[in-house]
């Protein structure tokens, strides 16, 4: 069951793994985007990211959004397909109209994550 489309415009998701080696919650809080029955995110720190290190190793995440929480599973996008594309757009169209500073080269480099939810 996806989130309800109403939240699609809060300023934050939290995303929670677990630690690739203690194997304890990780929470972070962190853009996003939905579309259907998927949300998007994106990594500036690509693969070196710890939050997308640890989903890698254990796909299996819980993600809050206001006070609805849903287990989901991670996956990191496949460049250059049309998910890719857009989940690019859809980050960036959704926060750079608020942000001071311009956001292409994040949406055009960061790393797109999907988490699918069942």
């Amino acid at each position: 069951m996806p989130f309800d489309p109403a939240f699609a415009p809060e300023a934050y998701c939290y995303l929670t793994t677990r630690g690739r080696t203690s194997g304890e919650p990780r929470e972070i809080e962190i853009w996003f985007a939905l579309e259907g029955g998927v949300l998007f995110l994106m990594a500036g720190g690509r693969d070196r990211a710890h939050w997308v290190r640890n989903l890698q190793r254990e796909p299996a995440v819980t993600v809050r959004i206001r006070d609805v929480t849903l287990a989901g599973r991670a996956r990191v996008v496949e460049a250059g397909t049309p998910e890719d594309a857009r989940a690019r757009v859809l980050l960036f169209e959704k926060y750079q109209p608020g942000y001071a500073n311009d956001l292409r080269k994040w949406a055009d480099t960061a790393l797109p994550v999907a988490i699918d939810f069942a």
